[in-house]
């Protein structure tokens, strides 16, 4: 089990929180980004420095996840293709993104962009703040919580004695 994160566009009360988890819990935080992020370091947290090149860091994430990890990015079409192939996926807002509403975020998603790209609308996220950060810790350390129990207990069915 590990926390992937794309870390490109994830803020930085994000990415601590996550380092302080990883380290609390053992668990291997793997950051993926196409630059250098300051202060990811320790035992448990990893910088996975990507080529450059559109998508590169979201297809390191795709080839490292497996069923069991969680996944956190604000990317819908990461989201999506992780959600597909069965990986837990939550947002920096603490949404989490499910085999039964990526379609309609995904779907959203590409009008808000078709809407910014033709000069009607915005693509940019509004302010994070402690709210935001909130709502993401919360949701993060359920999931957590949740697949590590789920986590332990098939290690331990697999375990001869």
């Amino acid at each position: 089990m590990k926390i992937l994160v794309d870390a490109d566009s994830c803020p930085r009360l994000v990415r601590d929180a996550v380092v302080r988890a990883s380290a609390r819990t053992g668990i291997q935080a793997v950051f993926a980004a196409n630059h250098p992020i300051p202060d990811i370091a320790g035992e448990t947290a990893v910088m996975e420095l990507c080529p450059p090149g559109e998508g590169a860091a979201d297809n390191r994430i795709v080839e490292l996840a497996c069923p069991g990890d969680l996944v956190v990015t604000r990317d819908i079409p990461l989201a999506s293709r992780l959600v597909e192939v069965s990986i837990m996926v939550l947002d920096d807002r603490g949404r989490t993104y499910t085999q039964e509403n990526i379609r309609e975020r995904l779907s959203l998603r590409n009008f808000m962009v078709d809407l910014a790209e033709n000069g009607l609308g915005s693509t940019r996220w509004t302010s994070y703040g402690k709210r935001e950060l909130k709502a993401f810790a919360d949701s993060f350390d359920r999931i957590l919580t949740q697949l590590r129990g789920s986590y332990l207990t098939q290690d331990r069915g697999s375990v001869s004695v």
